[in-house]
């Protein structure tokens, strides 16, 4: 390998950048997470396995650029999956559409190497209109959520096959009721073929560029965002579903410390007011049903205020952020510890576009995060 000195470094777009396709096929488990999958439907059979396949196109840096020598192996793209439950009468046969980013963890020889791999987007064309129990699945578009980890082995200059374990997640972010979700967890196994492998020696960076990439510093990331959901109230004792959505507003303040070039960590300071939060003590007697009705509660009823701790991979072009926080100003019936999980597209060095998803004690789906933000 060579050293790359820095007035030689081509931009990350500039040729020759690597391109890639890829068949993918992903056999799978789906475990009974709730009554539908486990046989309380039409057919009471018990949905257990899953199969998805479809293409990618992707590409990665030149190898000679800056991000090209501090994140060697890095790709990313678009794909398309078909994918079936082998119950097409129950859940219909969804394809998803989906962003992805991957990168390699370890090599073992210049040919064999293990990676990761997520992918984020949505799955249209569930079928749920006419179920009446269908507690998976209320809507015809969902998120497609799913992250990977693959060996890796470079048959030729222009071939790599692919096999791991990997896990997806579906779920409509509670915009309708009910949002149980389904999750597979199986088999990740891909055919891929470079049209135009790098032919020259991969440049290393120098000790001068990997310290700067690596030096420790502070960010400040702000981020607003919005969303419509669904609420299910507790009235008497008895849960009842509030008839339409109702719209979710927020913003956090996050200072984070950069550790390295792939990890940063921080505080984030949560603020968010949920329209369908602490209804219950503002309830008109003897309203039910679809007919439901409830006083506005004060804004500040219907505030909250959290602080939490966040970790982020930070790589070119996305990162993605998860975090854990806890309440300390709560609407009545919220759950004051909360989840969530980010990613951030970057359309500029400062601005990025955020799509996330906030859950509360790890398993109440709360809201989307759909929104902007900015990093200083």
């Amino acid at each position: 390998m060579s050293q790359a000195k820095a007035d030689t470094i081509p931009a990350p777009l500039a040729g020759p950048v690597q391109w890639r396709a890829s068949v993918a096929v992903s056999p799978a488990f789906v475990p009974g997470t709730n009554s539908f999958l486990r046989g309380k439907n039409q057919e009471e059979t018990r949905i257990r396995s899953a199969l998805s396949s479809g293409i990618r196109l992707d590409f990665s840096f030149n190898p000679a650029s800056r991000e090209g020598m501090l994140y060697p192996g890095l790709y990313q793209g678009v794909g398309a999956d078909m994918n079936t439950f082998f119950h097409g009468n129950l859940l219909g046969t969804p394809v998803s559409l989906f962003i992805y980013q991957g990168a390699p963890i370890a090599h073992f020889t210049r040919r064999l190497w293990i990676g990761y791999e997520w992918e984020f987007g949505a799955a249209l064309g569930w079928k749920h209109e006419q179920l009446q129990y269908n507690t998976a699945v209320s809507t015809s578009v969902t998120a497609h959520i799913r992250a990977a980890f693959k060996f890796h082995y470079s048959v030729s200059d222009h071939m790599i096959l692919s096999a791991g374990i990997a896990a997806t997640h579906y779920s409509n972010g509670n915009t309708s009721w009910p949002n149980k979700g389904v999750n597979t967890l199986g088999a990740s196994i891909a055919l891929t073929y470079l049209f135009n492998p790098y032919a020259g020696d991969t440049p290393a960076p120098s000790a001068e560029l990997k310290q700067e990439a690596d030096k420790g510093r502070w960010f400040y990331d702000i981020t607003a965002y919005g969303a419509s959901r669904k609420r299910v109230v507790t009235i008497n004792n008895a849960p009842q579903m509030c008839p339409g959505r109702f719209g979710v507003a927020g913003i956090q303040f996050a200072p984070m410390r950069r550790l390295n070039r792939w990890v940063a960590v921080g505080p984030s300071l949560d603020i968010q007011f949920d329209e369908s939060a602490g209804l219950e003590p503002y309830w008109v007697q003897w309203t039910t049903g679809d007919d439901i009705k409830f006083h506005r509660p004060p804004f500040g009823k219907q505030l909250s205020a959290g602080l939490s701790a966040h970790a982020e991979l930070t790589m070119p072009i996305f990162s993605v952020n998860a975090g854990i926080g806890y309440d300390f100003v709560n609407p009545a019936g919220n759950q004051r510890c909360y989840q969530s999980l980010a990613l951030k597209a970057f359309v500029t060095r400062h601005i990025y576009l955020n799509v996330g998803y906030r859950i509360g004690d790890f398993k109440r789906p709360q809201n989307l995060m759909l929104g902007a933000g900015v990093r200083i």
